[in-house]
């Protein structure tokens, strides 16, 4: 005797039900995206629970909006670019984002340079916490999400030159945290 078992419901599915106010939808959307939106939030964030707050503020906008979501992309990028807004709405509330509009002399850091793999990734994150806010803000969003200069001057309110000038600045300062990371290493290996 064969036992049918129902399938699991579909995106478009949940997305509906959820839409509709039906809770468990809501939770099984949420437990499907909230750990890699939580990896984005701590990125613009400055300490885990500010990270917490921020997804937790992310996914209120996704319930609230998520009947405007049509489909054009996937739900994914769609939830992405909320948290990446709340994040960037969460830092200039809290005057962490100081980005200023001014047109800075850098040396341009070519794409090719190699940053070391050998640190760990929770490492990694807290070299990134510790840039200034708007170096922070320009990093993530150039070299994680995939913006463009342009879009991200757009998003912050600044020239697309004052953009790349800033993340010049931030891959400039990781590099030297970077390399007293490797010295310390080095020196605890060696000393």
């Amino acid at each position: 005797m064969k036992i049918f078992k129902p399938k699991d419901p579909t995106e478009a599915d949940l997305i509906k039900r959820a839409v509709g106010g039906k809770r468990d939808a809501q939770q099984a959307l949420y437990q499907q995206y909230a750990g890699r939106m939580l990896a984005v939030s701590k990125r613009y964030a400055r300490t885990d629970f500010e990270a917490e707050d921020i997804l937790q503020d992310s996914f209120v906008k996704v319930f609230l909006y998520l009947k405007n979501f049509k489909g054009d992309c996937p739900l994914e990028f769609w939830i992405r670019r909320i948290v990446i807004n709340t994040a960037l709405k969460h830092q200039r509330t809290n005057r962490h984002l100081m980005v200023t509009d001014q047109e800075e002399d850098w040396e341009e850091v070519s794409e090719h340079d190699n940053i070391d793999n050998q640190f760990a990734y929770e490492e990694l994150l807290q070299l990134v916490r510790e840039l200034p806010p708007r170096y922070q803000a320009v990093f993530n969003l150039y070299a994680i999400e995939g913006f463009s200069h342009k879009e991200i001057g757009e998003m912050l309110d600044i020239t697309e030159s004052t953009s790349k000038s800033q993340y010049s600045r931030a891959r400039a300062s990781l590099r030297q945290a970077l390399l007293r990371l490797k010295k310390q290493y080095h020196e605890r290996v060696t000393g």
